[in-house]
């Protein structure tokens, strides 16, 4: 698959013309180029270079095109995503994949670089599965343009998916085209007391089945005396599917429907991670690993604190560093992989110095298979051959 001859330099606009001078100055002298846009997903990532020229694509905002009957947003890479979610749902209308903003500088482009996906992701899909076309700026300077406005579009398809949590280390993004979904006519949060073991096994059962399912939780209370072990499960759909499917669910495991005001709230604080369990560490050498792995995956036999979504599908456990061999050993024996996604507190005067922190960031990823770790340099060299954006980073698509 080849991608379409890159527009002419003189027919960009400013912002973009300016990104090529630094990655042409970049080529020139060498340095690495670490792009920045609203810089709320930065935690997550390894530290630039000292000398790394930080390439800012805030100022290239704005939406291009939204077309409501045919699904369809288009936005330059600067664009607020709280902008862009605004716009739709003025048309009833949102972003299916839930992409956590972690922050109020949270961009299209950040979002698309990270391909990060929220509590819907396993019924909606992925953030990857949504994007329909990208424009971008590869590490020669060059403006390519991949796939295009609707699903049908072959050409470049499969690439625009790519960068899609290649974390800037492929182009630096322009603009993309995304698919939307209309807003579902209905929506019931359940809660049901049951422990892990019965939870994942409730929500097995439960997926084989004709229901609305569309998110769910299953999370230890640790803060009470008793820890309440709770499920909360969240269906969409139509308002018929919605309403039969409500106490079916709760006839077969003894639950309650909340309020769904309430509900929307802690939704959207599970999305975000600002929930209890994501900003209460249980103690302060506790690191928050985040294992996806098969729905199918057995209960996680380890007297840590844990919160479960997707399905049974991302397992959220702190736990010390020094679990990070356990932890990654029964992460690839479901199949998945683990990832440390938040440091220890401890961590903080540790980290004072630069090896300390590179040794935290080596950490975070479970090292790819060597066959795929040969897909990524080929790739890699195909959209960078220098070597100039974001060196390191290539592989933190979650």
């Amino acid at each position: 698959m080849q991608a379409p001859p890159e527009t002419a330099a003189s027919a960009l606009a400013p912002a973009l013309q300016s990104w090529i001078e630094i990655l042409q100055a970049a080529r020139l002298d060498g340095r690495p180029v670490h792009p920045v846009g609203g810089g709320s997903k930065a935690f997550l990532c390894p530290p630039p270079a000292p000398d790394a020229l930080a390439l800012h694509t805030g100022a290239h905002r704005g939406i291009v095109a939204y077309e409501p009957s045919e699904l369809v947003v288009t936005a330059r890479a600067g664009t607020p995503l709280a902008e862009i979610e605004a716009l739709l749902a003025t048309q009833g209308q949102h972003l299916a994949f839930e992409p956590p903003h972690f922050g109020p500088g949270a961009t299209l482009g950040g979002a698309v670089a990270a391909g990060l996906s929220g509590p819907a992701r396993a019924s909606a899909g992925a953030l990857r599965d949504f994007v329909l076309g990208v424009h971008v700026l590869n590490g020669r300077g060059q403006y390519l343009e991949f796939g295009g406005q609707v699903m049908k579009n072959v050409a470049g398809y499969d690439l625009s998916r790519v960068l899609a949590g290649s974390w800037g280390s492929l182009g630096v993004l322009a603009q993309a085209s995304l698919k939307v979904l209309p807003l579902p006519p209905a929506e019931a949060t359940l809660r049901f007391d049951l422990p892990q073991a019965a939870a994942l096994e409730q929500l097995a059962r439960w997926r084989a089945l004709p229901l609305p399912l569309n998110a769910s939780c299953w999370v230890r209370d640790l803060s009470a005396a008793h820890a309440p072990e709770h499920l909360y499960v969240r269906l969409r759909g139509a308002a018929a599917a919605v309403a039969a499917a409500c106490p079916q669910m709760l006839t077969a495991a003894r639950g309650e429907r909340l309020d769904a005001t309430a509900c929307a709230a802690d939704w959207q604080a599970c999305r975000e991670q600002t929930l209890p369990f994501f900003t209460q560490p249980p103690a302060p050498d506790a690191a928050l690993w985040r294992l996806s792995v098969a729905p199918t995956s057995a209960t996680l036999d380890a007297p840590w604190p844990t919160l479960i979504e997707w399905h049974g599908g991302l397992r959220w456990v702190w736990a010390p560093l020094n679990q990070a061999a356990p932890l990654r050993a029964w992460a690839q024996a479901q199949g998945g992989h683990a990832t440390l996604w938040r440091s220890p507190q401890s961590a903080a005067v540790a980290d004072a110095d630069h090896n300390a922190t590179a040794t935290q960031a080596a950490m975070r990823l479970t090292p790819p298979a060597p066959a795929l770790q040969a897909i990524h340099q080929r790739l890699k060299a195909e959209f960078d051959p220098d070597g100039l954006l974001n060196p390191g980073r290539w592989g933190w698509g979650l």
